[in-house]
């Protein structure tokens, strides 16, 4: 069956998911369906991914982020797993991604599925890999089936690197970092062990049976993103972005809904033209960037670095961000910096929405500026994005009636707001 949110658009449905969608964003039913339709708007949505609660991705739509979740071969497990979802839920992320490459992925994944009330998304090759050993050993068919697995277990979306061909390898290798991206890696290192074309290219008409299916969303990877400022804007990211705009009309063809994931490391400068062209060469489809991160030189602090790139591509039309952690480049993401990577972006999010003046956006900074000129403690907790760290900095003068004019800063004397 094909009865996918892009196919019942098409054929003028407004389903419960898109109904949610609008009223959720403020829109209009007709402006979320013909979104959908034309392809600008996506809904990740699977079938048999009972406890979701739908968001859009797209056009006119409030920007979305990402929390990549998972363990590696080296660290973590279900518990520890399970608690970054929840701590993703929490502090209010869009989606998830299950990037898991360690042992017992299916039951994570099983776990999280169940459990998570937003978006799930995976990258199929690694866990295609991890049942082989290498990904040398794997046919055609095992990138395939993998696929297919995942989006009978669930899955609403999925990186798959079907962008990066044989003939662009070569454009790598006058890079600084090469190719960066773990699934394009991999697949790079496949077509040239093979001698032969990628197989997520090759056999995408497989990969649109199996999407159209279960309406999985499909998310075409950047394999060939750039790892470091010096690489930005290069031919080998462009030609892969030629591909994955060629793919997205075969897509959209099949009523299957597209996303595209862009980079990376750019220079605050070139971000714009990034996202433009992204637009131009992909028709309007939905585009889904990792940071981008603006600087090269702040291993600790990329969810800064990253959030500021963020905001641009945001402003620029970027539609959802991946979130990048405090722990970007240095080791696995633990629950702390699950939560710093969600509020940094969160931040970058709303600053976007505000300056895209997005229905709502501000009303809860208004609300915000009022509380604080009225010295309403509970009030300022309770609109932060993160009110735990609020409350915590705030110290110990929050319950104390004779402090609750002022704050250690200004004190008594010199509190501007005091003095109306």
């Amino acid at each position: 069956m094909n009865i996918t949110q892009m196919r019942l658009a098409r054929r003028g449905f407004a389903t419960d998911e898109m109904k949610f969608v609008a009223e959720s964003e403020y829109l209009s039913v007709e402006t979320v369906r013909s979104g959908v339709a034309a392809g600008g708007i996506i809904i990740p949505a699977n079938l048999l991914h009972k406890s979701i609660k739908p968001i859009g991705i797209g056009k006119g739509l409030r920007i979305k982020i990402n929390a990549n979740i998972g363990n590696s071969q080296v660290q973590s497990g279900m518990d520890d797993e399970m608690q970054k979802l929840n701590a993703a839920i929490r502090y209010e992320a869009d989606a998830v991604m299950d990037l898991s490459t360690g042992g017992g992925i299916d039951s994570i994944r099983k776990a999280i599925i169940e459990k998570s009330p937003l978006p799930v998304g995976t990258v199929p090759v690694y866990q295609a890999v991890e049942n082989f050993g290498e990904v040398y050993e794997l046919s055609e068919d095992d990138f395939i089936d993998i696929v297919e697995w995942q989006a009978a277990q669930g899955v609403d979306f999925m990186t798959i690197h079907c962008g990066l061909l044989k003939e662009h390898i070569p454009f790598t290798s006058g890079r600084l970092t090469g190719i960066v991206s773990r699934g394009g890696a991999l697949m790079a290192r496949w077509m040239t062990f093979h001698d032969r074309e990628n197989p997520y290219y090759v056999n995408f008409d497989k990969i649109l049976e199996i999407s159209a299916k279960y309406d999985v969303s499909l998310s075409l990877g950047d394999g060939l993103r750039p790892g470091c400022l010096a690489d930005a804007n290069d031919a080998a990211q462009f030609a892969e972005l030629k591909t994955l705009g060629e793919l997205t009309r075969k897509a959209w063809e099949k009523d299957v809904q597209v996303m595209i994931e862009g980079p990376g490391h750019v220079p605050f400068d070139l971000i714009e033209e990034n996202i433009r062209l992204q637009k131009e060469l992909c028709h309007g489809a939905p585009f889904y960037v990792l940071g981008p991160l603006v600087t090269d030189i702040a291993p600790g602090y990329d969810h800064i670095t990253s959030a500021i790139g963020a905001t641009m591509a945001a402003y620029c039309g970027a539609d959802m961000l991946c979130y990048v952690t405090p722990r970007e480049h240095l080791g696995l993401p633990e629950i702390e910096d699950v939560r710093e990577g969600i509020i940094a972006f969160k931040i970058a999010a709303h600053a976007a929405d505000v300056a895209l003046k997005r229905a709502r956006a501000r009303e809860r900074d208004d609300e915000m500026a009022r509380a604080r000129y009225d010295f309403d403690w509970k009030k300022q907790f309770s609109l932060s994005l993160d009110p735990e760290k609020a409350k915590e900095l705030r110290g110990g003068s929050a319950g104390k009636e004779e402090d609750n004019r002022y704050c250690s800063m200004c004190g008594p004397k010199y509190c501007p707001m005091r003095s109306r």
